[in-house]
C-alpha cells in the first residue's frame, strides 16, 4: 500500500490496495486504520464499489448507521444523494430533492445531530457527472492546531448545540419535516473533541 499526501497537513490517497483487501485483511485495515488517524481523509481511486463491498469495508471501522428518516435509502445503511427523479431527470431547483441537496453543500460534519455521532462517514460516488458535484472537506484539527493558546482553552471548556432541524431551516423553514423533527432532537457536544489514537484535538462543528 503507498499512501499520497494529497492535502496541506491533511488528506491521503491509499494507492495499490482495494476496499475489498481492508475489509477482509486484518494486516489491511490495520494500515488503513492507521493512515485515517494520521490524515483524517482517505482517497480511493478506481474501486469496484457495490453495496456489499462499501458496507464491508465500513464495518470494519465499526456498526454502520441506519439511515435516518426521511432520506432517500432510510432504514439501510445508505443515504442516498441524487439530484435525478424517479423519471431518471435532474429535478428543477425548487423541488423537495434539490433543497434538500443544498443544504448538504453547507459546511457540516456529518450525523453530529444524532444521539451517537459518526466516527467517520464512506462516500462513494457511483454516478459521476461531466461538470460539477466537487466535495470539499476541511481538517478542523488544523483549525483547532492554528488558534492562539487563550482560544484554545476557551473552546476546550464550551460546548454547542447539533441540531438537524436547525441546519435544514437555513434552505427552507419546512425543509426537515415533522417526523424528523421528533426522531432527530438536538444534541449538545463539547466543541472540542481529542482523537485517542494520537492525542491530537479537534473542533467539532457543524
Amino acid at each position: 500500500m503507498e499512501i499520497v499526501p494529497l492535502g496541506p497537513g491533511f488528506a491521503a490517497e491509499l494507492r495499490g490496495v482495494m476496499l475489498a483487501e481492508i475489509a477482509a485483511d486484518d494486516a489491511a485495515y490495520a494500515a488503513a486504520r492507521t493512515a485515517f488517524e494520521e490524515y483524517s481523509l482517505l482517497v480511493f481511486r478506481g474501486q469496484d464499489v457495490t453495496n456489499e463491498v462499501q458496507l464491508a469495508f465500513s464495518r470494519r471501522f465499526g456498526p454502520p448507521e441506519v439511515t435516518k428518516v426521511g432520506s432517500l435509502g432510510t432504514g439501510t445503511h445508505f443515504v442516498i444523494l441524487s439530484t435525478i427523479d424517479e423519471d431518471g431527470k435532474v429535478v428543477p431547483a425548487d423541488h423537495r430533492l434539490a433543497l434538500r441537496n443544498k443544504a448538504n453543500q453547507l459546511w457540516h460534519t456529518d450525523s453530529s445531530f444524532k444521539r451517537v455521532p459518526a466516527l467517520t462517514s464512506v462516500l462513494s460516488a457511483r454516478i459521476v457527472p461531466t461538470r460539477g458535484g466537487e466535495t470539499e472537506y476541511v481538517s478542523t484539527r488544523l483549525a483547532f492546531e492554528r488558534l492562539d493558546l487563550a482560544l484554545q482553552r476557551k473552546l476546550e471548556n464550551s460546548f454547542a448545540w447539533h441540531d438537524y432541524a436547525h441546519s435544514r431551516g437555513q434552505i427552507a423553514p419546512d425543509l426537515a419535516t415533522p417526523e424528523e423533527r421528533a426522531a432527530l432532537p438536538p444534541q449538545c457536544w463539547r466543541l472540542v473533541w481529542k482523537n485517542p489514537a494520537n492525542g491530537r484535538s479537534a473542533l467539532y462543528l457543524a
